[in-house]
């Protein structure tokens, strides 16, 4: 499968909720860092069970989140691609959040 074509699988499984779809994009020793969170520059991270937990949390704290508008820029040469996209969605206490992270893969 191509870079891009990987990203929007990415993007599917995100926006399907699908945890165990998901977490098979991601290594044992995976990071993820995501920009909220209790220090200055969010939350990180480490290892598949805690990347996991975190998205779970996630999931439960907005569950309508979607992540739409997607836009893929890939370097073949690098072999790296990025997504952005528009996240949306209600809290679990109802307010409307809307964001624009970045996924690098």
């Amino acid at each position: 499968m191509d870079i891009r074509s990987t990203l929007n699988e990415i993007c599917d499984a995100f926006n399907a909720h699908d945890l165990d779809r998901i977490m098979t994009f991601f290594a044992d020793d995976c990071v993820l860092e995501m920009p909220r969170g209790n220090r200055p520059w969010g939350s990180r991270f480490e290892g598949k069970s805690n990347v996991r937990d975190a998205l779970a949390t996630r999931f439960e704290g907005l569950p309508d989140v979607h992540y739409g508008n997607g836009q893929h820029f890939v370097d073949a040469a690098a072999e790296t691609g990025i997504s952005k996209w528009t996240l949306t969605g209600t809290r679990a206490f109802h307010v409307f959040t809307e964001a624009y992270p970045a996924l690098v893969k």
